[in-house]
């Protein structure tokens, strides 16, 4: 078999993710990504899979702003995103069934929304007490709220993982090590 063939046998125009039930993002249905949705969710996929946001940070690792502010940017990159593929990611493929787009907003709206708007204003307030000659890593490590937070985005990082490992199986591919 010649590498035109395999790619030819590869390539998937629908795939059907049935009675998908992810207690997580709070949705039970089933979900029928044609080639539009596949992409659309390959572009998604990349986006979470390349942030702190689905990657473990040690305790002494990264800054949680850093972290705060990579969540944050799933939004404007979600936008774009639909945006572009525009209304055949929110149209279901079939009746009663669920849509990229719908999952999507669930994720950015019922998770991350709460955690940032939560979160940005108390580390915030915190940074605006850092003196001049204070590191910001020693700063924030300080903060009485650090480990709290770090807990949250943990918590945050294992359900968009999950939203990963979804997105993955509807573009027809094994999720990527990371």
């Amino acid at each position: 078999m010649g590498i035109r063939e395999y790619f030819r046998q590869r390539k998937v125009e629908r795939i059907e993710l049935t009675e998908i039930e992810v207690q997580w993002l709070g949705i039970k249905g089933k979900w029928v990504a044609d080639r539009v949705q596949q992409q659309a969710a390959w572009e998604l996929y990349v986006e979470l899979v390349t942030r702190v946001a689905t990657q473990q940070l040690g305790p002494n690792q990264g800054l949680l702003r850093e972290a705060l502010t990579s969540i944050y940017s799933l939004f404007p990159e979600t936008r774009r995103i639909l945006k572009q593929y525009g209304p055949k990611v929110a149209l279901p493929m079939e009746c009663g069934a669920l849509s990229l787009a719908e999952i999507a907003l669930i994720v950015l709206n019922r998770h991350l929304r709460p955690l940032l708007a939560e979160w940005h204003p108390r580390l915030e307030a915190h940074e605006a007490t850092r003196g001049e000659k204070v590191a910001p890593a020693s700063h924030e490590r300080a903060w009485p709220d650090h480990q709290a937070l770090r807990e949250e985005i943990d918590r945050l990082r294992n359900v968009l993982s999950s939203y990963a490992g979804l997105l993955a199986r509807a573009c027809g591919v094994e999720p990527l090590r990371t």
